[in-house]
């Protein structure tokens, strides 16, 4: 269930908050940041889908008379006046002002990815009334392609030390998300947010959502695959034939098949179906076999079905001594995967002089799911206040804590002469560019991106660090 009322989108006691605000207050700006956690750097994104899904509809009589109905029964009070001036005097489109980063750019922590304020004097509650929605909105889908980003990053050193290109990254790493993500909504911004860094994915949600927010028409790809119930409703009697089926309906040249192939004994099924009975089949194909293993431990039982599997088809030696299996065979991993085990993965893989071309990764719950708002410690705070026709530093500062020191005025982002990303006072900014640029106001998208767009900007980032890899 979605609610599309904006005024319902909230906090209870944000209801309350408009009786709270110094007399004469006409004017807040708040930001949004990630304050650290996890990563050193966010790589901004999906804004721009609350926005077009929320904020560019008008409220309606019938959302003031809903929420009015369902807020004063919950024991909170209502701003049924600031709601319905909004509705006459701005025929119910939001008048707030939203700025932000460039979405898909990759920016330092601690650094404000968005900046809000009210655009009408009646409205300054406002501001902080979205916080909710719109935090909501930018920490989720940041975070999925924060993760996403990393992941490619270390398969991309990994390639540039033990593979001869890098030709293949952006299909390493697939979305098998989607079944365990918590609704069909979140599917769709988090698998469209791994989107932002490859093209591999069986979220199919997050194609809808590319296609819908950022006009991508096939933003991912995906190959014919086996689950178990297809593999062991032959009976085991029958596995090989099974895999005979699967190479028969979707094998040939230039095409990519998966079978998971740990329905019964791995390595019986390697040494025996694929790397004996089948071995003719899949080297005459034309395509491409990928096994998959999906028990036991991930590191070990991918460095030992790549063993096996060389064992029984071969592998030849690249430029970098590293060992490659013939084109016509490669390896998925998608059981326990995680930023931690791809590492340890292909750190093994490495010490056994295997080349990370060999493998692939699946990617679910620790994609989609196994990230809160704290991963990245991410906050929207007020920063400034008109008030009697004077602007005035908010912030806060506990003692207890000073990792929750909040930024104060109105802000600019800006990327300095050494290129380092800096947060400044706006009327500190000069003649330099700011980052923060106006996307939204009083009901209309101002800068829209495409999904290429998106792309090219956390590409551009990720250049930069595989280039320095290559380097070294």
């Amino acid at each position: 269930m979605t609610n599309r009322n904006i005024i319902l989108n909230v906090d209870s006691y944000k209801s309350s908050h408009y009786l709270q605000y110094p007399p004469s207050t006409t004017h807040m700006s708040s930001y949004i940041e990630a304050r650290g956690g996890q990563f050193k750097e966010a790589v901004f994104f999906g804004l721009q889908m609350f926005i077009k899904e929320y904020l560019c509809q008008p409220i309606t009589e019938q959302d003031i008379e809903d929420a009015k109905a369902i807020i004063e029964a919950h024991g909170v009070p209502f701003n049924e006046k600031g709601w319905r001036y909004i509705l006459e005097a701005h025929n119910g489109f939001l008048p707030i002002e939203i700025q932000a980063v460039p979405e898909g750019c990759v920016i330092p922590v601690k650094n404000a990815l968005v900046q809000v304020i009210n655009t009408d004097p009646h409205c300054a509650w406002l501001t902080s009334y979205i916080e909710t929605a719109l935090l909501r909105a930018v920490w989720y889908p940041t975070t999925v392609a924060t993760v996403s980003w990393n992941c490619k990053n270390i398969i991309a050193r990994y390639l540039a030390e033990t593979s001869d290109n890098t030709d293949g990254l952006d299909f390493k790493l697939h979305d098998f998300g989607a079944r365990g993500a918590t609704t069909e909504e979140a599917a769709a911004i988090g698998g469209v947010a791994h989107l932002v860094n490859f093209q591999g994915t069986d979220t199919i949600s997050g194609l809808l959502a590319a296609r819908r927010y950022y006009d991508a028409d096939m933003a991912g790809f995906s190959i014919p695959a086996a689950e178990h119930s297809t593999i062991t409703s032959w009976g085991r009697e029958n596995e090989s034939k099974a895999y005979a089926n699967m190479l028969a309906q979707f094998s040939g040249p230039g095409k990519i098949v998966a079978v998971v192939s740990d329905s019964y004994d791995l390595n019986y099924a390697i040494e025996h179906y694929w790397g004996e009975a089948l071995k003719n089949d899949v080297e005459s194909s034309g395509g491409t076999l990928v096994v998959r293993p999906d028990s036991g431990d991930p590191i070990t039982i991918v460095t030992e079905t790549i063993e096996r599997l060389m064992s029984k088809f071969g592998y030849t030696v690249n430029k970098k001594g590293y060992r490659v299996l013939p084109d016509c065979i490669r390896v998925i991993q998608g059981d326990g995967i995680s930023l931690t085990t791809i590492e340890a993965i292909l750190s093994a893989m490495k010490m056994r002089k295997q080349s990370a071309d060999n493998i692939a990764f699946g990617m679910g719950g620790e994609l989609l799911q196994k990230v809160n708002r704290d991963t990245m410690k991410f906050a929207m705070k007020a920063s400034a206040a008109k008030v009697e026709g004077l602007w005035r530093d908010v912030y806060k500062d506990p003692v207890t804590d000073i990792g929750k020191r909040s930024k104060k005025g109105r802000l600019a982002v800006i990327r300095g002469d050494d290129l380092k990303t800096k947060t400044i006072r706006e009327q500190d900014l000069g003649g330099r560019r700011n980052l923060l640029e106006t996307v939204f106001k009083n009901g209309q998208l101002i800068r829209s991106y495409s999904f290429d767009e998106v792309r090219l900007n956390s590409n551009n980032a990720h250049e930069v660090i595989k280039g320095s890899l290559e380097v070294a």
